[in-house]
């Protein structure tokens, strides 16, 4: 796969575009880096993700793959170095429901909590976020506290 074309579009501050920029160099993944305005959308960001017209995107060989998870995926799978996943089903799929969990859950709360509520419903806010941390960390168990440990 030495002569593959990878393009990944993206935005430099974006936490899902992040999680794609380290699958890719966990599994030393040469590519293309195409910085994106989320304000004024690029024609070719438009034509990889016409559905939902936002990053990340991952061109591989002009095909491109949307949503970080489905990316994620994609590479683990394609590059088979250094799996990134679990290779045992039920392992993987919960792997998958816990990086999902963190994209729909804690990424909401944190953006409630600094820009868009405010007193009662920035304190709720807190809460929730606060007692999803609490979950995962239950979920992870041990294993949070190596990953912390390094």
């Amino acid at each position: 796969m030495d002569n593959d074309q990878v393009t990944l579009l993206d935005f430099w501050a974006s936490p899902v575009g992040m999680r794609v920029r380290i699958a890719l160099a966990e599994k030393g993944v040469k590519y293309e880096y195409k910085e994106q305005s989320l304000r004024n959308k690029s024609v070719l960001l438009l034509e990889m993700n016409p559905v939902h017209r936002k990053i990340p995107v991952l061109i591989h060989n002009g095909k491109p793959i949307c949503e970080s998870l489905n990316i994620v995926q994609y590479i683990d799978e394609t590059w088979k170095q250094s799996p990134l996943l679990p290779s045992d089903p039920y392992e993987r799929t919960q792997s998958m429901f816990w990086a999902d969990f963190v994209d729909q859950k804690i990424y909401d709360l944190k953006g409630k909590m600094m820009w868009t509520a405010e007193g009662e419903e920035q304190e709720a806010a807190k809460k929730d976020f606060i007692d999803c941390l609490k979950l995962l960390e239950g979920e992870l168990g041990a294993n949070s506290q190596a990953l912390l440990r390094g």
